[in-house]
């Protein structure tokens, strides 16, 4: 159990959180939502002791252990596999330990651990996870150098999923997966088997994952049962009733205060109306709850071009001699809604940059209207602004001739008030610097609108503003996200990437999901008669020999421990009434050893399985 206690904690004199509370029992699924700059992640470094608190205190069971994805992983030698691996220390140690280990009992200790710990299938348990977030058998083996930031941010999620503390608190973990890796990711939580705090504002995620929201507003922290959805209905509705209760006791005030502002003046009346008074003063005044600010963005309207706005002929494209997709037979118009589905490296983006006219043909043919303008924002352009400089100022580099007024009125209608308008690029929020992306992505008024994860650095309210400004946008979207809400909500259109082609998804997107998550019944429906297995190369009949003698060497290690546990047990002096205790201990030490060696010879088993299937080959 997680026991938060009246905590109060402020950054330079500003309070984020006062006489805060929450119980949050172990094993509970709970997503962490609030304003930006309410003070989540600042929670979180709490909890994780990084901070200290000014007052009240955060309690949990002594041994628990609190993970969580801190920064991206370290570039090294180590491959994936290797890298998550080590991410469980008490595994690594103990691995370590059971190869130098000399005292009998401690040997027996090392070998329980590791057989409670599951130990012995870490590997097949690491690769799963990696695939999970995207990282394909042949990735796995690479070193961790190989990749960029973003796939070693992923790595690191991969780390923290496979050491499975005992309290799991991940602060937006999506904002660096794709759609497949993101679903994964939530079904994946949803059967983790300890306490989760995720940080998220991807709807479905916290309506399917979760199963109680943690709410921080106002310096306070009110826990809902439900997902986000139920939440959000129970919510509004003590809102709703708190509003009505002002509203109800401001009208009580006027009245008591209008018989006082008649009757003080009369000798007849004044007792009364002293009276009223006093029972103003003792009123516990009921304050209404604030609007949120409303998140805005205010999309230019294109003017009409006739259909079909671009058409692609046989069209293929790629990265200099690298065909990436092939045989495009497309059409878009302007009133379309597309959502480009498909696995990570399939092609979503490169299809993105073909139409953004941010690469070429390489073969075939593509028609596009002679007026088409296109307003094109991809993730990595959030990164490309200048942090010395003001949104302002980015749009004065973009409209030099258009007066001041005017662009702040622009920046308004993205929700970037007057002091964002004059603070540098660097010291704004990552909403607020794709709030300016988009902008500038839309400053032109296109026909087409090509979105690459537009949702990473919004919130809730933010993203469902978006959803607004998308429906009542008059041009084409071409929607590539792992935000499943926003667009189920958008998208009338559903392509599919794969197999370096682009076809139409006839089906909805609660079926793409459904076919994500179980991906391989297709796969196995659709297979034809069998096919001989391509004979395995020498580096892998050696690795497999090299597991069977590292199985080998397991089992005879701990059979040396039951010998020696068997010598203790055969030991008549033990069985002395007086020594009774300690033969419990011994007999218990001889069951934990037999139950390691039993599973330690079903591995060695499976392993010279493998080894004589491969070596027949």
């Amino acid at each position: 159990m997680l026991r938060i206690d009246d905590i109060s904690f402020s950054i330079e004199g500003r309070p984020l959180l006062e006489g805060a509370s929450a119980t949050i029992p172990a094993g509970h699924k709970v997503g962490l939502v609030g304003p930006n700059g309410a003070g989540k992640t600042t929670l979180f470094r709490l909890i994780r002791g990084e901070l200290t608190l000014d007052g009240g205190e955060i309690s949990m069971p002594e041994k628990a252990r609190v993970g969580g994805v801190a920064q991206e992983a370290p570039a090294s030698d180590m491959t994936l596999v290797e890298t998550v691996l080590a991410a469980d220390t008490e595994r690594a140690a103990l691995m370590a330990e059971a190869e130098t280990a000399t005292d009998p009992n401690r040997i027996a200790d090392v070998q329980t651990r590791l057989a409670d710990i599951d130990a012995w299938s870490a590997e097949a348990r690491a690769s799963s996870i990696l695939k999970g977030l995207g990282f394909d058998e042949n990735d796995q083996k690479r070193p961790s150098a190989d990749f960029s930031g973003g796939w070693r941010m992923r790595l690191a999620l991969a780390g923290v999923l496979f050491a499975q503390p005992d309290v799991l608190l991940l602060d937006e973990p999506t904002n660096y997966l794709d759609l497949e890796g993101a679903l994964w990711l939530e079904s994946y939580l949803a059967k983790y088997p300890h306490t989760v705090i995720v940080i998220s504002h991807d709807r479905g995620l916290l309506n399917r994952a979760v199963g109680a929201i943690l709410h921080l507003e106002d310096r306070k922290l009110v826990l809902y049962q439900g997902g986000y959805d139920t939440f959000a209905r129970t919510r509004a509705e003590r809102r709703a009733v708190q509003a009505a209760a002002a509203r109800k006791q401001d009208e009580r005030k006027a009245h008591l205060q209008s018989f006082v502002d008649r009757f003080r003046a009369k000798a007849s009346k004044a007792k009364q109306a002293q009276a009223r008074l006093k029972m103003i003063a003792k009123m516990d005044t009921i304050t209404a709850p604030e609007e949120a600010a409303k998140r805005v963005f205010s999309f230019p309207q294109p003017d009409q071009l006739s259909p079909p706005i671009i058409a692609l002929e046989g069209g293929a494209t790629g990265y200099g001699d690298r065909k990436v997709l092939g045989r495009l037979n497309l059409r878009i118009d302007q009133d379309d809604r597309i959502a480009l589905l498909g696995r990570n490296g399939q092609g979503k983006s490169t299809l993105s940059k073909l139409l953004a006219e941010r690469l070429e043909l390489m073969d075939g043919k593509i028609t596009r209207s002679s007026k088409l303008r296109i307003g094109y924002f991809a993730q990595h352009q959030v990164d490309e602004l200048h942090l010395d400089e003001s949104p302002l100022q980015h749009l004065q580099r973009e409209r030099p001739d258009t007066p001041p007024a005017r662009l702040r009125a622009q920046l308004a209608g993205f929700g970037l008030g007057a002091e964002q308008a004059e603070t540098v690029v660097g010291r704004l929020s990552g909403g607020q610097k794709a709030r300016l992306s988009l902008l500038l992505a839309t400053l032109d008024a296109p026909h087409m609108l090509i979105l690459d994860e537009p949702t990473n650095h919004l919130d809730i309210e933010s993203r469902e503003a978006l959803v607004e400004a998308l429906t009542a946008y008059s041009g084409a979207v071409i929607l590539v996200s792992h935000d499943m809400h926003l667009l189920s909500l958008v998208a009338d259109r559903l392509w599919l990437v794969k197999d370096g082609t682009v076809t139409p998804y006839d089906d909805d997107l609660d079926a793409y999901r459904s076919m994500l998550l179980t991906p391989e019944k297709p796969a196995k429906a659709a297979k034809p008669e069998p096919v001989k297995a391509p004979k395995p190369s020498r580096d892998a009949i050696l690795a497999l020999r090299s597991d069977a003698r590292k199985c080998e060497a397991r089992v005879e290690k701990i059979e040396q421990m039951r010998e020696k546990l068997a010598t203790k047990l055969a030991d008549p002096d033990l069985y002395e009434s007086a020594r009774a205790n300690e033969l419990e201990t011994w007999n218990k030490k001889y069951a934990e050893v037999m139950d390691g060696l039993h599973k330690a010879e079903a591995l060695w088993e499976a392993a010279l399985e493998k080894l004589d299937a491969a070596e027949k080959a």
